[in-house]
């Protein structure tokens, strides 16, 4: 017999306060009054297969027979307003027969051929032994367009086009002078420049001389520090190398 199941079992002397937790409140959004009532408004406004504020049809206004059908436009007499053809000849007529022409064809033929002008043969030229000819006119052989009056010669929407570009270039011109003098800019000439050149050249060589005589293991601190100041150093004279030979004029303030 199980003792659990009697009433004087030993786990019935033991008072229980435990007590089976509720359980937490179910999640309730706030919208769902909203949502309820535009759903049922949507749905009863849709019961008649439409919203609700269109006329229902009359029970009298129904389909009838014959209701759809094309009513025809009223009859017209039909007039002919184009011209007839001239009727066929009946079987009665002839044509008239035994009309002879006094014109001597061969005469006028041979007149014709002797006073005309004699047709010039058609230019083409032949490519292969076998004699396949090819019209000259199209084949790009014979100097048609350099012959022509336009030939060679600028046309006149470039020549436009290059005096605005020139006429811009110099109104430019004028605004960067103008610019420099209220700045007080100095412009560098082509020695002044070369020189900073060939300067900052033999500044980098020595920096990359320096860089180079670092030691393979870099395994200090210091040693860090100095490789990254190299490594920056390099990189602004590359860049400033480059910026003067990109740039072949350069301006600067005067001080």
């Amino acid at each position: 017999m199980d003792p659990t199941c009697s009433s004087e079992s030993i786990y019935n002397l033991i008072p229980s306060d435990w007590k089976e937790p509720p359980p937490p409140p179910r999640y309730v959004s706030v919208f769902k009054a909203a949502v309820k009532d535009e759903k049922q408004k949507f749905k009863t406004a849709m019961k008649t297969m439409g919203p609700a504020k269109l006329e229902v049809p009359s029970p009298k206004d129904f389909l009838k027979k014959h209701s759809k059908e094309k009513t025809l436009p009223p009859k017209k007499k039909f007039e002919w307003n184009e011209p007839r053809k001239p009727p066929v000849p009946l079987r009665t007529d002839h044509p008239v027969m035994g009309i002879q022409s006094e014109k001597n064809f061969i005469n006028t033929n041979a007149a014709d051929v002797i006073m005309g002008v004699a047709k010039k043969p058609k230019p083409i030229y032949v490519d292969k032994r076998t004699g396949d000819k090819h019209d000259l006119e199209t084949s790009g052989l014979v100097p048609k367009y350099i012959n022509k009056k336009g030939y060679g010669v600028t046309p006149e929407y470039i020549r436009k086009r290059n005096e605005e570009v020139k006429k811009a270039q110099e109104e430019y011109d004028n605004y960067i002078q103008e610019n420099l003098r209220e700045a007080a800019m100095k412009r560098l000439s082509d020695e002044e420049r070369e020189a900073v050149l060939q300067g900052l050249k033999k500044n980098w060589e020595e920096v990359h001389k320096e860089f180079q005589s670092l030691s393979v293991f870099i395994d200090s601190i210091p040693k860090k520090i100095r490789k990254q100041k190299l490594e920056e150093e390099m990189k602004q004279l590359e860049h400033d190398i480059g910026v003067l030979e990109k740039h072949k004029i350069i301006y600067i303030a005067n001080k």
